[in-house]
């Protein structure tokens, strides 16, 4: 077979197993090399460290297997319904069902099994954002998109709300050819990020961004970031929102990516008030996990600061009392946020029971943010 028909007859059986698109490329020293260092360089990575191991396979692919010649690299998209309540408003829409790395890795894993099977001697290597690959840069490549200016990969058709995966294979494969630039002179996902985390194009400083604060970031999330969180529990599409190739989607996403019933009826304060066994329960195969249990828990108690609604003060003058340093820190300040005499009377109690002097200056300054009048009758009280 020739490599055009090899390159044809591994496209075809990708699609079978369900990927939206494919293309391939040939293997060699990544496009977008230099850019990934000088990105380490400035620190945009923040506190990902592991994003600065094996670089070697991260500029040139071959690194990963030395006998790989090509990439068949795959898209599948996750678009799933829109939805209404506040908590899965606040969740990104690639993260509300189940974990893509599992769903894409079972399928590549079959397609290297039909291509050893088809090819004996074939070599072959699954990833799905597992690895040291700049996937973005085999996927461009491979025709499957341009890079935007929100660092995300476009495709004309598809937008930029589907995942990548790709195949390494030792076969030698006719490559596709890549897609021109998509962007233009728009710069609508840069004027819509709210933290500045696309300070230029082509450029995600990690550092501002609400997906790197709300899933990367263990511990405290500083004071002065929590209110530009707004609704984020989980991740971030206000850059792909903006964008105007997302706008009229080709088709539906898989029916992976669906919220699962067990996830279903979830709502904020179930979120804060998640017990352990709940939380491995509801949460067993998704994506959500990379948070962490007391990660999505201090997320759900800042989106609550930030409703400004009171509905949510009992459960937040509940979490007052959590076993964990980091809830009850957290839900302080929310509760200082949506102020008020209940809010002012649960903290001034809090602080007078409270043993850690990192809640207790959370406390403390949620207090000073309540009314002069609600602070005073609480402390009467």
């Amino acid at each position: 077979m020739t490599p055009q028909q090899k390159a044809a007859l591994l496209k075809g059986w990708a699609e079978e197993l369900g990927f939206q698109r494919v293309g391939v490329s040939r293997l060699g020293p990544a496009r977008t090399g230099d850019a990934y260092l000088a990105w380490l360089e400035r620190g945009d990575h923040a506190t990902m460290a592991y994003l600065e191991s094996r670089r070697e396979a991260r500029l040139d692919p071959r690194a990963l297997l030395p006998e790989a010649r090509s990439a068949v690299c795959v898209a599948l998209d996750y678009r799933p319904a829109e939805e209404e309540s506040a908590l899965w408003r606040g969740v990104a829409r690639y993260a509300r069902g189940r974990d893509y790395h599992n769903v894409m890795t079972r399928r590549l894993r079959k397609l290297a099994r039909r291509v050893r099977e088809a090819f004996p001697g074939a070599q072959t290597k699954p990833y799905v954002d597992t690895g040291p690959i700049l996937e973005r840069d085999l996927a461009a490549a491979a025709g499957l998109g341009a890079i935007g200016k929100n660092t995300l990969l476009l495709h004309p058709e598809a937008g930029s709300q589907f995942m990548l995966g790709e195949l390494l294979t030792s076969l030698n494969l006719d490559a596709d050819p890549p897609i021109g630039d998509l962007c233009g002179s728009c710069t609508l996902c840069l004027e819509a990020c709210p933290t500045g985390a696309l300070p230029e194009p082509f450029r995600l400083d990690s550092r501002r961004c609400i997906s790197y604060w709300t899933i990367e970031h263990r511990g405290p999330i500083p004071s002065e970031v929590r209110s530009d969180l707004g609704e984020w529990v989980f991740g971030c599409d206000i850059c792909q929102e903006a964008c105007p190739h997302n706008g009229d989607p080709a088709a539906a996403g898989d029916p992976s990516f669906d919220i699962p019933a067990q996830r279903r009826e979830l709502d904020l304060a179930t979120l804060l008030e998640l017990g352990e066994r709940d939380y491995q329960e509801r949460f067993r195969g998704s994506p959500m996990k990379r948070a962490r249990r007391d990660g999505l828990r201090r997320n759900a108690a800042i989106v609550m600061g930030n409703s400004g609604d009171p509905a949510h003060l009992p459960a937040l003058v509940s979490a007052l009392t959590d076993e964990t340093e980091l809830v009850r820190g957290h839900a302080a300040w929310a509760l200082g946020e949506l102020g008020g005499e209940a809010a002012a009377r649960a903290l001034v109690e809090a602080l007078e029971q409270e043993q850690s002097e990192v809640v207790r200056a959370e406390l403390s300054a949620a207090l000073g943010k309540t009314s002069k009048e609600a602070w005073n009758k609480a402390c009467r009280d």
